[in-house]
């Protein structure tokens, strides 16, 4: 069966590196370390495991900064190579045909470390200890881990059961193919410690930014709710998704400025949000974040960073709380203690979030997806996703047999 295959090759990352400098994200794909090629189911590590057939896999930010030879050197102990990319996937169990989404991390369950580390103990599973440790190679999460596959294969991947979550009937599979991105928000509005007086401000209106800001209307309705969002489209959905003020992103700092009714001083608001989530994770949207969240307020780092260049000054003279938010696991949601997975399904059900899926390719065609997701703000699109379904199957409906996760 034909997968995508991303191989430790130094010269083809260096030339892939080069050619996204030049032609943006995506577009040093064809000179890169993926390659289209025959790729062997993965064996399954155990009695607990099952394997699951992608329908549609997304294309992730985290995917792109790989791809394009950005992505930070703290990563390299935590991936195993050759492995077959794709995370955000929603797919079927070859035993019983149900409908399944995968939560892609690695923790102590599915490594077969027992006794477990604290952090999975106590439900974070984002926050395992363990992920180049146990039974498995190295690899954070389901799509760079070499013993699993991912969702960019025919062939298919492997899961342990812990990591499998039954997707209700009236989901679509493009709602379904969201929950993983859903997830990651919810879990970042959670890290936000907001309320409904709070003034809160996202940066960033790409497929995290979005599903945030649907997050955070969902979860908090927090008093007012504001969105740096570049394109037109984006601003459209992020309206629709419950945001109250959307303006483009260099009039984020000056609209915060009106809510907060703040001065500004050294290029610094003397008031201003609550609370900054920055879905970007760049020198420029941190800095950014720094110039417009109150004393002693918090910024959400949401959007994955790499090396970055920042004047910290403020943060110290303010006493500005940043705080990173990545992954999943359990929620404290009004007392009761939830899989981050299980609220993500109800914010994509309420807010409608597989219309972010903008366009699906098939996998021969992936240098041309890769580059669209790339550039998918300016090109007017979301989410891009790979779709392996059956031809015979109509796109964007559920499939027709049912089951449950066993």
């Amino acid at each position: 069966m034909k997968g995508l295959v991303f191989e430790r090759n130094l010269a083809r990352f260096a030339a892939s590196r080069l050619m996204s400098s030049f032609g943006g994200s995506g577009r040093g794909v064809p000179v890169g370390p993926l390659r289209l090629t025959d790729v062997d189911p993965p064996e399954l590590p155990g009695t607990d495991w099952h394997r699951v057939r992608p329908l549609l896999a997304g294309i992730c930010g985290s995917d792109l900064s790989t791809l394009d030879g950005r992505s930070s050197r703290y990563f390299e102990d935590v991936v195993s190579f050759p492995f077959v990319p794709g995370h955000e996937v929603v797919g079927t169990l070859d035993d019983t045909d149900a409908r399944v989404v995968i939560e892609p991390v690695l923790g102590c369950v599915a490594r077969g470390v027992d006794p477990p580390c604290e952090a999975c103990a106590e439900g974070r599973t984002g926050g395992c200890e363990r992920v180049a440790f146990g039974h498995l190679a190295p690899g954070l999460q389901i799509g760079f881990c070499s013993d699993t596959g991912g969702g960019w294969s025919a062939g298919g991947l492997v899961a342990h059961r812990a990591q499998l979550h039954p997707v209700p009937d009236e989901l679509s599979d493009e709602d379904a193919v969201m929950v993983e991105p859903t997830a990651c928000a919810v879990h970042a509005a959670m890290a936000a410690r907001t309320d409904t007086t709070h003034t809160v401000a996202v940066l960033g209106a790409g497929t995290l930014g979005l599903c945030t800001a649907a997050a955070m209307a969902h979860l908090w309705r927090p008093g007012q709710l504001l969105v740096g969002a570049r394109y037109a489209h984006q601003r459209r959905l992020a309206e629709e998704l419950g945001a109250d003020v959307v303006v483009d992103p260099d009039q984020l700092v000056r609209a915060v400025r009106r809510s907060s009714r703040s001065l500004e001083a050294s290029g610094t608001l003397t008031s201003g949000a609550d609370v900054v989530i920055d879905c970007v994770g760049s020198d420029e949207s941190l800095t950014q974040a720094l110039s417009m969240v109150r004393p002693r307020g918090r910024v959400v780092l949401v959007g994955m960073p790499g090396r970055v260049t920042v004047d910290l000054a403020s943060l110290w003279h303010r006493e500005v709380a940043v705080t990173g938010a990545y992954a999943y696991g359990t929620e404290d949601i009004g007392g009761v203690a939830r899989r981050t997975f299980d609220v993500a399904m109800e914010v994509v059900a309420a807010k409608g979030l597989g219309r972010l899926v903008s366009a699906r390719y098939p996998l021969d065609r992936f240098e041309e997806a890769l580059a669209h997701a790339g550039a998918a703000g300016r090109r007017g699109a979301v989410k891009v996703v790979f779709d392996l379904r059956a031809r015979d199957r109509h796109r964007g409906t559920r499939p027709d047999t049912k089951g449950s996760v066993p």
